[in-house]
């Protein structure tokens, strides 16, 4: 059953999450041709619960897609006891294995204390309110649970946004909102506290992929259902004159000696807990028992 619509207020939406919905099933179907980036980013969350050195019984994959992160979160030995994948597209899920759930980030189903770890890969990035989905995460937490995420960062696709925008104000006379806004690393820490997780860690890294010309990146991006959904959008349908004018832009902006063009994907990795007792805690100002001058001191000795 598709879940209802969230309720995030209209002033807050940024996103189509219908088209959202509708993209990601066009694409369900192809999706294993054009998942190498998020393939290669679930197998570094799955990685990073294994730095985490805890068992993690019962788990939920957010944003699921195909089921890469999942497959990874298992291989790891994440959710032996019940691992749940979960996404907005009903198309995606009828992909999956195991226990599957049509669910809508804004608009969590799931009971309070429900999973150990909750897991994201490339997903949340779509969502209009992601401070309220947050809370929601950690709503379904258990005490001292984990949530790993990845999102898109504030750097990616920054050749596409350029190229565009430079076409669109010669051709057209404007530029339209083509990329989406991403979560800033600078704020990513600060969202998390704001959600009530315990230990924020925020760290990001920069992949790049090459393609063979501009048109080929558009049309995967397309494939991965991860094209312009912004509310704000133009709606009409883009001239083939601005469309070749942003590929010949972006090609004379960056393109390689061989003719190939790069694509930049920042990912943002996110890491909060759950509060619980027994977390370590800031220490109170005032209660160090060493001077900080003493502490540069040790540290500046001389053998």
């Amino acid at each position: 059953m598709t879940p209802p619509p969230a309720t995030t207020p209209d002033t807050a939406l940024v996103f189509d999450r219908a088209l959202v919905r509708a993209r990601r099933d066009r694409a369900a179907a192809g999706f294993d041709g054009v998942d190498f980036l998020f393939r290669t980013i679930a197998e570094r969350l799955a990685e990073r619960t294994g730095d985490i050195r805890r068992a993690f019984p019962r788990a939920l994959d957010l944003g699921a897609h195909s089921g890469l992160l999942g497959a990874a979160l298992r291989s790891a030995g994440v959710g032996r006891d019940m691992l749940v994948s979960s996404d907005l597209s009903p198309a995606f899920i009828a992909r999956g294995r195991g226990v599957r759930v049509v669910a809508d980030e804004e608009l969590l189903p799931f009971a309070e204390n429900s999973f150990d770890l909750i897991a994201s890969a490339l997903s949340l990035h779509w969502v209009n309110d992601l401070p309220g989905a947050l809370v929601q995460i950690n709503r379904a937490l258990a005490p001292d649970g984990a949530f790993l995420a990845a999102l898109f960062g504030p750097r990616t696709l920054h050749e596409l946004r350029r190229a565009w925008a430079e076409a669109e104000q010669a051709i057209d006379g404007g530029v339209s909102p083509r990329v989406s806004p991403f979560v800033d690393l600078r704020a990513a820490g600060g969202l998390l506290q704001r959600a009530g997780f315990a230990l924020p860690v925020a760290d990001a890294e920069t992949i790049t992929v090459d393609y063979p010309d501009p048109l080929t990146l558009m049309r995967e991006l397309r494939a991965m259902g991860e094209s312009n959904a912004l509310l704000a959008r133009r709606t009409a349908p883009t001239g083939r004159a601005t469309l070749m004018a942003a590929a010949e832009r972006y090609h004379a902006l960056f393109a390689g000696p061989e003719g190939r063009v790069p694509a930049t994907f920042e990912i943002v990795y996110l890491l909060g807990w759950a509060p619980h007792p027994s977390q370590q805690k800031p220490l109170k100002p005032g209660s160090a028992t060493m001077p900080l001058a003493a502490v540069l001191a040790q540290g500046n000795t001389n053998d």
